[in-house]
């Protein structure tokens, strides 16, 4: 499987109408999308893991299946900066904005410097990747690699302004302070602190069973299985 036709045949042959109108309901592109369960497209990545340039030509067919699994396969430390800016613009959808462009952004060396630029954007979407771009660099890199100072003033700045963000921007807020509690334990008792300032944090889900995470709850479940601190390998999943 070295082609993008024949990644595009494949994942037409795996999508069914069902999941096409259950990512729909969470933002999806309906009439740009085959509606691939993840754990499906996983044969596919065995078969493409590797192939870098497959993986960006993916990307750029705009589909939404294509680009979640590009995300799956890309390298992003052979990724330059250019890169990472054009796929975070061109986000499909929320799977793509917040979690796939984050993934690689994670693992390049302007991970963290793209990561606050994209946090400053008026753009909710590209904030919104900025926010789950640093909650992926703190689950994969060293304490010994982070700003701490810089966490900080990121904590305080959700504390201040997640109640008035835009509703995916306070809900990637609210997972960044869920993220430092569960993987900076230096910041372990800031995190709480600040989970317990900004309580529930409401977000309109749509037509969907999704909720968005208490961070205080989320936090406690942590460290009652004693995981704070424990870094990802990757933060795909």
């Amino acid at each position: 499987m070295n082609t993008v036709d024949e990644v595009m045949f494949e994942l037409k042959r795996l999508g069914s109408e069902q999941t096409r109108k259950t990512f729909a309901r969470h933002g999806a592109p309906i009439d740009d999308m085959f509606g691939v369960k993840v754990g499906d497209m996983k044969t596919i990545v065995k078969k493409i893991k590797g192939n870098q340039s497959l993986t960006m030509d993916l990307y750029e067919t705009g589909n939404a299946d294509a680009m979640y699994l590009a995300g799956l396969v890309a390298d992003g430390s052979k990724m330059s900066k250019k890169h990472l800016e054009t796929w975070a613009k061109n986000a499909s959808w929320q799977m793509i904005s917040e979690y796939t462009v984050p993934w690689v952004a994670s693992e390049s060396p302007h991970g963290r410097e793209l990561a606050m630029k994209w946090i400053k954007s008026k753009d909710p979407k590209i904030a919104s990747t900025g926010w789950a771009t640093y909650s992926s660099i703190v689950a994969i890199r060293p304490d010994d690699d982070l700003d701490l100072s810089e966490i900080e003033s990121l904590l305080t700045l959700v504390s201040e302004k997640v109640h008035q963000a835009d509703g995916r921007v306070a809900y990637t807020m609210n997972g960044f302070v869920i993220s430092i509690g569960s993987y900076v334990q230096p910041l372990l008792k800031k995190a709480k602190e600040i989970a317990k300032k900004i309580g529930t944090v409401k977000v309109d889900m749509g037509d969907t069973a999704c909720k968005v995470p208490v961070a205080t709850d989320y936090i406690a479940k942590v460290e009652s299985m004693s995981k704070v601190g424990v870094k990802r390998k990757t933060s795909r999943c």
